[in-house]
């Protein structure tokens, strides 16, 4: 395996202005962390003496888990941060404790918070330092999610061209995204990278969870109404309905929520005959999707997600933290 490109960023904060050849770098790493972990011996020395610091100032449990196992998986020291047992109940700032974490020799640090642009400002104040430390955006606010599109982007990769993922094979390709598209960072983040990868994007909702601003966000098509955004799709992305960011009653109920945009079988039969469904998770089961289609293996790619971020986020580290300095790929990346 040659070694992927060079890689030029310090941090990753968004997707909106990601290259196809930069999503292939990604989507190329990780298919070589991939296969890496399916070996007896699951860690590698790539990151061995570089210190990975998790600052989640909002609760999650997928995310940082995951996060957490890439460091390991990558030999990295791992510190992490929760706010409800923080020094911002007394009164610490958002930066301060970053650079608390920089004196404790942090070499990464991923970021979530409730706030949009939080990560942005963490960045920008590393870079002022000149600390040359790098902020990867974890999830923040209503903003953008990017290791989580970039995990899904890797499980539709994968399963167009198992032996070589990469974003052309999503040309063409028809992906319906339906649910809370307004409070979701995650569909934000899969906006940029779907559009660039040439998929053609149908965003599907109600009208107060769909906002018209969203059909400036590329070339997006948006539906008030289920069954057009699902004619003939090949993958479809439904997303949770995320009650505790709603501030307004934006839905009657969650019963009439299910009627309307809630993914069963009986939707999907005017999909693509082999039609796959995503979630990014935690999934309200009978809400967004029905229970039946959430444990079907021959439907559901759920749990690939789950495998996949495990290996994006190695690839992400691992890019951050090995290959600005133009270094090699190392010798057991060779097959």
């Amino acid at each position: 395996m040659t070694p992927p490109p060079t890689w030029t960023r310090r941090h990753i904060l968004s997707l909106a202005d990601f290259s196809r050849e930069e999503y292939n770098t990604i989507l190329q790493t990780a298919a070589s962390f991939r296969e890496i972990l399916s070996r007896p011996t699951k860690k590698v020395p790539a990151l061995q003496g570089q210190v990975v610091a998790n600052l989640f100032f909002e609760p999650s449990t997928r995310t940082r888990s995951s996060f957490e196992l890439a460091a390991k998986r990558l030999s990295a020291d791992t510190l992490n941060f929760a706010s409800s047992s923080s020094s911002l109940s007394k009164g610490e700032t958002i930066l301060d404790t970053a650079k608390t974490y920089l004196a404790m020799g942090a070499d990464i640090m991923t970021i979530r918070h409730k706030q949009a642009g939080v990560p942005q400002i963490i960045a920008q104040e590393m870079d002022r330092l000149e600390t040359g430390v790098s902020i990867l955006n974890a999830g923040d606010g209503q903003h953008e999610h990017p290791s989580q599109a970039l995990l899904d982007l890797f499980t539709l990769c994968l399963l167009l061209d198992n032996d070589s993922p990469q974003i052309e094979s999503l040309q063409g390709k028809k992906v319906a995204i339906v649910g809370d598209i307004l409070h979701s960072r995650v569909a934000r983040s899969n906006i940029w990278s779907l559009t660039t990868a040439g998929a053609e994007v149908h965003l599907a909702g109600p009208p107060t969870l769909l906002p018209l601003e969203f059909g400036s966000m590329g070339k997006v098509q948006l539906h008030w109404h289920l069954d057009p955004a699902l004619a003939k799709a090949d993958f479809v992305m439904t997303l949770r309905l995320q009650r505790e960011r709603m501030t307004q009653h934006l839905l009657p109920s969650l019963r009439e929520y299910h009627q309307q945009f809630g993914i069963t079988r009986d939707r999907l039969q005017s999909c693509h005959p082999d039609v796959k469904i995503l979630h990014p998770g935690p999934v309200n089961r009978g809400v967004e999707l029905s229970s039946e289609l959430m444990d079907d293996p021959r439907l559901s790619l759920i749990s690939q997600q789950v495998t996949s971020g495990v290996a994006v986020r190695m690839a992400l580290l691992y890019l951050l933290g090995t290959m600005l300095d133009n270094s090699m790929t190392p010798t057991y990346f060779v097959r």
